[in-house]
Protein backbone atom coordinates (compact mmCIF):
# COMPACT_ATOMS: atom_id res chain seq x y z
CA UNK A 1 0.00 0.00 0.00
CA UNK A 2 1.29 3.92 -1.30
CA UNK A 3 0.63 5.62 2.23
CA UNK A 4 3.02 8.89 1.73
CA UNK A 5 1.02 11.49 -0.31
CA UNK A 6 3.52 12.43 -3.24
CA UNK A 7 1.62 15.36 -4.81
CA UNK A 8 1.91 16.98 -1.23
CA UNK A 9 5.99 16.76 -1.41
CA UNK A 10 8.47 18.88 -3.81
CA UNK A 11 9.50 16.11 -5.79
CA UNK A 12 11.74 17.56 -8.64
CA UNK A 13 14.25 15.86 -10.88
CA UNK A 14 17.76 15.42 -8.82
CA UNK A 15 16.63 15.06 -5.74
CA UNK A 16 17.61 11.98 -3.40
CA UNK A 17 14.95 10.26 -1.47
CA UNK A 18 15.42 7.21 1.16
CA UNK A 19 13.17 4.86 1.82
CA UNK A 20 13.82 3.82 5.79
CA UNK A 21 12.63 0.39 6.27
CA UNK A 22 11.32 -0.23 2.74
CA UNK A 23 9.75 -3.76 3.07
CA UNK A 24 8.92 -5.37 -0.38
CA UNK A 25 9.09 -1.50 -1.90
CA UNK A 26 5.91 -0.06 -2.72
CA UNK A 27 6.96 3.31 -1.75
CA UNK A 28 11.24 2.70 -3.23
CA UNK A 29 9.11 1.31 -6.65
CA UNK A 30 6.88 4.57 -6.40
CA UNK A 31 9.28 7.46 -6.05
CA UNK A 32 11.68 6.08 -8.71
CA UNK A 33 8.29 6.57 -10.96
CA UNK A 34 9.43 10.47 -11.15
CA UNK A 35 11.63 11.93 -13.42
CA UNK A 36 15.26 11.41 -12.84
CA UNK A 37 15.38 11.06 -9.20
CA UNK A 38 17.66 8.68 -7.19
CA UNK A 39 15.77 6.56 -4.56
CA UNK A 40 17.35 4.29 -2.01
CA UNK A 41 15.65 1.67 0.05
CA UNK A 42 16.58 0.12 3.06
CA UNK A 43 15.87 -2.82 5.08
CA UNK A 44 17.08 -5.22 7.46
CA UNK A 45 14.89 -8.41 6.27
CA UNK A 46 17.19 -9.78 3.15
CA UNK A 47 13.94 -11.87 1.63
CA UNK A 48 12.36 -8.03 1.79
CA UNK A 49 14.99 -6.77 0.02
CA UNK A 50 14.82 -9.24 -2.64
CA UNK A 51 11.04 -8.47 -3.61
CA UNK A 52 11.74 -4.98 -3.89
CA UNK A 53 14.84 -5.48 -5.96
CA UNK A 54 12.46 -7.88 -7.92
CA UNK A 55 9.70 -4.96 -8.23
CA UNK A 56 12.22 -2.24 -8.99
CA UNK A 57 14.22 -4.68 -12.33
CA UNK A 58 10.73 -4.97 -13.58
CA UNK A 59 9.92 -1.70 -13.33
CA UNK A 60 13.10 -1.03 -15.26
CA UNK A 61 12.29 -3.96 -18.30
CA UNK A 62 8.82 -2.26 -18.16
CA UNK A 63 10.08 1.05 -18.95
CA UNK A 64 7.86 2.44 -15.74
CA UNK A 65 10.34 5.04 -14.27
CA UNK A 66 11.20 8.20 -14.59
CA UNK A 67 14.91 7.50 -16.27
CA UNK A 68 16.48 8.15 -12.29
CA UNK A 69 18.82 5.18 -10.51
CA UNK A 70 17.88 3.17 -7.35
CA UNK A 71 19.93 1.39 -4.95
CA UNK A 72 19.10 -0.75 -1.73
CA UNK A 73 20.82 -1.13 1.25
CA UNK A 74 20.44 -4.03 4.14
CA UNK A 75 20.77 -1.94 7.14
CA UNK A 76 20.08 -1.20 10.89
CA UNK A 77 17.35 1.84 11.20
CA UNK A 78 19.83 2.73 14.43
CA UNK A 79 23.31 3.30 12.12
CA UNK A 80 21.93 4.19 8.73
CA UNK A 81 25.22 3.98 6.17
CA UNK A 82 24.65 7.55 5.24
CA UNK A 83 26.39 10.81 6.08
CA UNK A 84 24.54 13.42 7.85
CA UNK A 85 22.15 15.68 5.60
CA UNK A 86 21.92 13.25 2.88
CA UNK A 87 18.87 13.15 1.33
CA UNK A 88 15.93 15.59 0.02
CA UNK A 89 12.45 13.69 1.32
CA UNK A 90 12.88 10.28 4.16
CA UNK A 91 9.61 7.93 4.17
CA UNK A 92 9.24 5.79 7.11
CA UNK A 93 6.29 3.87 6.73
CA UNK A 94 4.49 1.90 9.23
CA UNK A 95 7.90 1.27 11.02
CA UNK A 96 8.30 3.27 14.01
CA UNK A 97 5.41 0.69 15.77
CA UNK A 98 7.71 -2.03 15.56
CA UNK A 99 11.01 -0.64 17.09
CA UNK A 100 11.46 -0.61 21.29
CA UNK A 101 14.22 1.70 21.05
CA UNK A 102 12.13 3.94 18.87
CA UNK A 103 13.95 7.45 20.30
CA UNK A 104 17.23 6.42 18.31
CA UNK A 105 15.15 5.19 15.32
CA UNK A 106 13.84 8.59 15.40
CA UNK A 107 17.19 10.58 15.67
CA UNK A 108 18.63 8.61 13.08
CA UNK A 109 16.41 9.34 10.55
CA UNK A 110 16.12 12.88 11.23
CA UNK A 111 19.97 12.55 10.91
CA UNK A 112 19.86 11.78 7.57
CA UNK A 113 17.39 14.29 5.90
CA UNK A 114 18.61 17.58 4.56
CA UNK A 115 18.00 21.08 6.35
CA UNK A 116 14.88 22.64 4.81
CA UNK A 117 14.03 18.89 2.98
CA UNK A 118 10.84 16.06 3.70
CA UNK A 119 10.39 13.84 6.47
CA UNK A 120 7.48 11.47 5.95
CA UNK A 121 6.34 9.28 8.62
CA UNK A 122 3.45 6.79 9.21
CA UNK A 123 2.09 4.77 11.41
CA UNK A 124 -1.40 2.69 12.50
CA UNK A 125 -3.63 5.82 13.91
CA UNK A 126 -4.48 5.34 17.62
CA UNK A 127 -8.36 4.26 17.90
CA UNK A 128 -8.43 1.42 14.71
CA UNK A 129 -5.00 0.15 16.32
CA UNK A 130 -6.48 -0.04 20.03
CA UNK A 131 -9.72 -1.55 18.69
CA UNK A 132 -7.47 -4.43 17.24
CA UNK A 133 -5.53 -4.41 20.49
CA UNK A 134 -8.59 -4.86 22.47
CA UNK A 135 -10.53 -7.46 19.99
CA UNK A 136 -7.27 -10.06 20.23
CA UNK A 137 -3.98 -10.22 22.62
CA UNK A 138 -2.16 -12.12 19.57
CA UNK A 139 -2.90 -9.09 16.78
CA UNK A 140 0.67 -7.46 17.79
CA UNK A 141 2.41 -10.14 17.49
CA UNK A 142 0.74 -11.69 14.36
CA UNK A 143 0.73 -8.21 12.93
CA UNK A 144 4.79 -8.10 12.50
CA UNK A 145 5.47 -7.78 16.28
CA UNK A 146 3.82 -4.13 17.08
CA UNK A 147 4.91 -3.01 20.29
CA UNK A 148 3.23 0.37 20.98
CA UNK A 149 0.33 2.22 19.58
CA UNK A 150 1.24 6.19 19.19
CA UNK A 151 -1.05 9.02 19.63
CA UNK A 152 -0.56 11.71 17.17
CA UNK A 153 0.03 14.67 19.81
CA UNK A 154 2.87 12.34 21.34
CA UNK A 155 4.61 11.46 17.71
CA UNK A 156 4.69 14.32 16.36
CA UNK A 157 6.39 16.17 19.95
CA UNK A 158 8.93 13.27 19.98
CA UNK A 159 10.27 14.06 16.37
CA UNK A 160 9.85 17.98 16.79
CA UNK A 161 12.24 17.55 19.48
CA UNK A 162 15.25 16.31 17.13
CA UNK A 163 14.63 19.28 14.93
CA UNK A 164 11.99 18.90 12.70
CA UNK A 165 8.64 20.77 12.11
CA UNK A 166 5.18 19.13 11.53
CA UNK A 167 3.69 20.98 8.80
CA UNK A 168 0.81 18.37 7.24
CA UNK A 169 -1.45 15.39 7.62
CA UNK A 170 -3.76 12.79 6.39
CA UNK A 171 -5.32 9.94 7.02
CA UNK A 172 -4.68 6.88 5.28
CA UNK A 173 -6.26 3.02 4.07
CA UNK A 174 -9.72 3.41 5.88
CA UNK A 175 -10.83 0.07 3.99
CA UNK A 176 -8.27 -2.12 5.79
CA UNK A 177 -9.36 -1.32 8.95
CA UNK A 178 -12.84 -3.13 9.12
CA UNK A 179 -10.19 -5.80 7.68
CA UNK A 180 -8.06 -6.59 10.61
CA UNK A 181 -11.16 -5.96 13.24
CA UNK A 182 -12.32 -9.15 11.31
CA UNK A 183 -9.27 -10.80 11.40
CA UNK A 184 -9.22 -10.06 15.16
CA UNK A 185 -12.41 -10.83 16.04
CA UNK A 186 -12.11 -14.89 14.75
CA UNK A 187 -8.21 -14.65 15.44
CA UNK A 188 -5.70 -13.14 13.67
CA UNK A 189 -3.73 -16.77 12.83
CA UNK A 190 -6.45 -18.38 11.29
CA UNK A 191 -6.76 -18.93 7.51
CA UNK A 192 -10.19 -20.49 7.01
CA UNK A 193 -12.46 -17.76 7.87
CA UNK A 194 -14.34 -17.09 4.72
CA UNK A 195 -15.42 -13.62 5.79
CA UNK A 196 -11.77 -12.38 6.22
CA UNK A 197 -10.50 -13.99 3.04
CA UNK A 198 -12.93 -12.67 1.07
CA UNK A 199 -12.62 -9.35 2.50
CA UNK A 200 -8.53 -9.86 1.77
CA UNK A 201 -9.40 -10.27 -1.93
CA UNK A 202 -11.97 -7.38 -2.28
CA UNK A 203 -8.45 -5.61 -0.38
CA UNK A 204 -6.37 -7.34 -3.06
CA UNK A 205 -8.73 -6.17 -6.29
CA UNK A 206 -9.01 -2.69 -5.21
CA UNK A 207 -5.59 -2.40 -4.65
CA UNK A 208 -4.70 -3.89 -8.18
CA UNK A 209 -7.12 -2.40 -9.85
CA UNK A 210 -7.70 1.15 -8.04
CA UNK A 211 -11.42 1.69 -9.34
CA UNK A 212 -12.99 5.06 -8.76
CA UNK A 213 -16.03 4.37 -6.89
CA UNK A 214 -13.35 2.58 -3.88
CA UNK A 215 -10.76 5.44 -4.05
CA UNK A 216 -13.59 7.79 -3.74
CA UNK A 217 -15.26 5.71 -1.11
CA UNK A 218 -11.80 5.45 0.73
CA UNK A 219 -11.24 9.54 0.64
CA UNK A 220 -14.26 10.21 2.27
CA UNK A 221 -14.10 7.61 4.87
CA UNK A 222 -10.54 8.00 5.93
CA UNK A 223 -11.47 10.73 8.23
CA UNK A 224 -13.27 8.52 10.03
CA UNK A 225 -11.58 5.14 9.82
CA UNK A 226 -8.70 5.32 8.20
CA UNK A 227 -6.02 2.61 9.44
CA UNK A 228 -2.54 5.12 9.19
CA UNK A 229 -1.89 8.36 10.20
CA UNK A 230 0.58 10.15 8.28
CA UNK A 231 2.92 13.16 9.47
CA UNK A 232 4.80 15.32 6.97
CA UNK A 233 7.77 17.20 8.36
CA UNK A 234 10.35 19.67 7.35
CA UNK A 235 13.31 20.02 8.92
CA UNK A 236 14.86 23.26 9.87
CA UNK A 237 17.37 24.94 7.57
CA UNK A 238 20.90 25.21 8.91
CA UNK A 239 20.19 22.14 11.12
CA UNK A 240 22.63 19.64 11.37
CA UNK A 241 20.65 17.11 13.29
Amino acid sequence: MITADFSRLPVKPGIKILDVGCGEGRHTAAAYRFPEVTVVGTDLDIPSLSATRERLELHDRMGEHGGGVWGLSASNIFNLPFADNSFDLVICSEVLEHIPEDKSAMAEIVRVVKPGCDLVVSVPRYYPERICWALSDAYFNVNQGHVRIYRKKQLVGRLENLGVKHYALHFAHSLHSPYWWLKCLVGPERRDAALVNLYHRFLAWDIMRQPKLTRCLSRLLNPLLGKSLVLYFKKAAGGTR
